[in-house]
């Protein structure tokens, strides 16, 4: 079983890098080629205008071209993840990640540029002679101590930050878990002893980041394979370890350790034992931050030091040291300002905002993003979450401000709050959107049945779903086909095994769930003959039986039929109690951020009172992806201008809601256009109570909700999270024919999160 998941693990990451297009990035054009005119603009006659501003101004290229917000990822594949010196080729699919991090969290655009060159000087060359096309430069995986020599030279030559993020990312990250466990402990840098592990280029960084953060150079100890660096040493030597030699005498880590306050572990697993940990001060702070294995296990420290901070490198310990805390924000503000290096004081301002953001009282939406977590700032929370929201903004401004301070900024910004407000508002422009739901799903077990079980998509869901999630899946089908497909598709997970199967043809809760069906459906027309005969037949039917006696939690059908046949089964079944299907919202993640669309599927022609139910719904499904929802009931007229149907019914609807008093943002009755074009609506209806572009559109016909929902989909390269069944508790949800097994999985996702985390 574990090498079968593992050898699937592999294909799925192959697939992940191939499928529908190789690789992970692509480029884009950002204005219209669409005519004649916009091609002389584009190229000839039209582009010498823009060449000549920027030699009379060079600055201007920020103004004219994409250099402002372009980032190149540089490497020569000499020192790549743990996987060593593959060479610039093999390297391509990280640098290609590392671009997809730059773009995702801090949407800098940026080139992977992988280089055949082992000569540092050389290498050092080709990235300057770069300058022209690039506002920064990312070194990358080059191998210690080369990555110095280039660093050096780079940023000696060239007149935009250059970063090499294996040093210096992990140093600030590392600098402020460290300046957060010494508030902790209520110790010191001036005071404390610091014995590290590893003289590669990241342990170099750290030392030298701990040494601007007021640690005593002579209360430094640096091991690594050879023991202790000292004086005199020549074996495994370079410039940078030996700036941090001590004693004139060999020495191991065992002799020095005693006494440490912080130790420092750069280096591989079993490094450091707990018997050292025991000889170290009290309550030490011990950053194992070797990948994938630390250097000591948190168990193993708190063993024998129970009072021990500690850090590691991994997701699945408290305080991650993760350089993702960093790069992206650094570039942001230092891209912002047009600085031209990334100094001291803006590496620091950086640690100052990440150790500050722990201390802070936890925002909401980490919050719901870490559900299950404890996010108190304390031992086991010394350093924000990567999916921390306020990050970029915070980072970033911090990082502008001190580029500004130190004379290095070449287009300061007036106003940072102004700034910090527009980087806050960006945070939410991407698929990071289902983050807060997969953790919100984390805070309970709950068990998914899947109608069409047999449907490959589904199983490839459910196998995620036991990869991602703690919830489990159910699936509706026959054994034997089951299993057959997981074969076929080269699936680790086998019925019973894996997860629990509900058989059509042959299961022992059979004449239990025919007889449920029976008692709901009885004044209804159903006989027992037919109750038997759906309960044998209909997936969609079984599944709604096994929610309502407590055998699932939440019910996923509608990979194939059409949606309302499904609804007609959940409501007979389900809504009951107060709950009732009133609408189906379904989330488009698109780049230029998140757009809910209702109702999609429930009501063709939504009465007012549906209308504004709807509504209400959706604001409070927008509020558990931590997005503040701003409702436009849409329709063809706008504020009264035609006496159309659906112009009166959203209208009407707009009093109920006013009536109700409701807790957000809404307005109506406005074309689509007018809903996401503040200005076009400022022009129509001056002093709308809508503030910005609306993010939830209620439409009066269900046939126009579904048409914009998928021509997004199709046409706008939108990314459905959806559709979700509103007013059923949770209880169901029917996707529709399109869906992905990812769509499946976020669907799931959704049905996995207990109402009481809804809001």
């Amino acid at each position: 079983m574990d090498e079968a998941r593992q050898e699937n693990a592999r294909q799925a990451a192959l697939d992940y890098h191939e499928f529908p297009k190789p690789g992970k990035l692509e480029i884009r054009a950002t204005k219209p080629m669409a005519n004649g005119r916009d091609l002389s603009r584009a190229y000839s006659p039209g582009v010498a205008e823009a060449c000549l501003e920027i030699k009379a101004a060079p600055a201007t290229a920020s103004r004219f071209t994409a250099r402002g917000n372009l980032v190149a990822v540089v490497t020569n594949g000499t020192a790549v993840l743990g996987l060593g010196n593959i060479g610039a080729l093999a390297a391509k699919p990280v640098m290609e990640g590392k671009a997809v991090l730059f773009k995702k969290f801090a949407d800098i655009d940026c080139f992977d540029i992988e280089l055949n060159e082992s000569d540092p000087e050389r290498l050092a060359d080709i990235v300057c002679a770069l300058e022209p096309t690039f506002g920064a430069i990312n070194l990358e995986d080059i191998k210690a101590p080369d990555c110095f020599v280039v660093e050096k030279i780079c940023r000696e030559r060239m007149n935009i930050p250059v970063f090499h993020d294996d040093q210096h990312g992990t140093a600030i990250v590392v600098g402020a878990a460290a300046t957060n466990a010494l508030h902790v402990t209520g110790k010191r840098f001036g005071d404390i002893k610091v014995v590290s592990t590893g003289g590669g280029a990241a342990g170099i960084a750290c030392l030298d980041m701990l040494l601007k953060l007021g640690v005593k150079r002579e209360n430094v100890w640096l091991c690594d394979l050879e023991g202790l660096v000292y004086h005199g040493r020549t074996a495994q030597m370079t410039p940078q370890k030996a700036a941090y030699a001590q004693g004139t005498v060999p020495a191991t880590l065992d002799e020095v350790i005693e006494g440490a306050d912080l130790f420092l572990g750069l280096s591989g697993p079993g490094v450091l034992t707990p018997a050292m940990v025991a000889k170290m001060a009290p309550r030490p702070i011990v950053f194992a931050l070797a990948n994938p294995t630390p250097e000591i296990l948190p168990d193993a420290v708190r063993g024998v030091a129970p009072e021990a901070i500690i850090a590691t490198g991994r997701s699945d310990f408290p305080n991650q040291v993760n350089n993702v805390l960093c790069f992206p924000f650094i570039f942001r503000g230092a891209l912002d300002v047009g600085a031209t290096t990334i100094n001291d004081e803006m590496e620091l301002a950086c640690i100052d905002g990440i150790a500050a953001l722990a201390r802070a009282t936890t925002s909401a939406e980490a919050a719901a993003a870490y559900r299950g977590e404890k996010l108190t700032f304390g031992p086991d929370y010394l350093i924000p979450k990567p999916f921390d929201p306020r990050l970029i903004g915070t980072v970033a401004t911090a990082v502008a401000k001190a580029a500004m301070e130190t004379g290095v900024a070449t287009r300061p910004i007036e106003d940072l709050e102004a700034y910090k407000r527009k980087l806050d508002g960006s945070v939410f422009r991407s698929a990071l959107l289902m983050r807060p739901v997969f953790e919100a799903a984390r805070s309970a077990m709950r068990k998914i049945v899947f109608a069409e079980g047999e449907d490959e998509r589904v199983l490839r869901a459910a196998n995620a779903m036991l990869e991602e999630t703690t919830d489990r899946p159910i699936l509706i089908g026959r054994p034997e086909v089951i299993e057959r497909r997981c074969e076929r598709a080269g699936l680790p997970i086998r019925p019973g095994r894996d997860f629990e199967i509900v058989n059509p043809e042959n299961d022992p809760r059979y004449r239990d769930y025919w007889g449920s069906y029976h008692e709901l459906m009885a004044r209804q027309g159903v006989t027992p003959d037919l109750a038997r005969a759906i309960l044998r037949t209909n997936t969609t039917a079984i599944g709604a039986i096994a929610v309502h006696r407590g055998d699932a939690d939440s019910l996923i059908c509608g990979t194939f039929g059409q949606y309302l046949w499904h609804l007609n089964y959940i409501r007979q079944v389900l809504a009951r109690g107060g709950l009732a299907p009133h609408g189906a919202l379904s989330l488009m993640i698109q780049e230029n951020g998140p757009l809910f669309i209702a109702d999609t599927h429930v009501n063709a022609v939504p009465t007012p009172e549906q209308i504004a139910t709807t509504a209400i719904g959706a604001a409070r499904h927008a509020r558990r992806f931590g997005i503040t929802p701003k409702v436009a009931l849409c329709s063809q007229s706008n504020f009264g201008s035609m006496a159309s149907d659906s112009g009166q019914r959203t209208r009407a609807a707009m009093e109920i809601l006013d009536a109700r008093e409701a807790d957000f943002m809404f307005e109506g009755e406005m074309s689509t256009d007018a809903a996401l074009d503040p200005d076009l609506r400022e022009r129509i209806f001056p002093g709308s109570r809508l503030q910005g572009a609306a993010n939830i559109l209620v439409f009066a016909y269900a046939d126009a909700a579904n048409a914009a929902r998928n021509m997004l989909k199709m046409r706008a390269n939108g990314l459905e999270v959806g559709p979700i069944l509103m007013g059923m508790g949770n209880k169901a949800h029917i996707v529709t024919p399109s869906i992905t097994p990812r769509g499946l999985l976020n669907v799931s996702a959704i049905a996995g999160t207990p109402v009481s985390h809804y809001g």
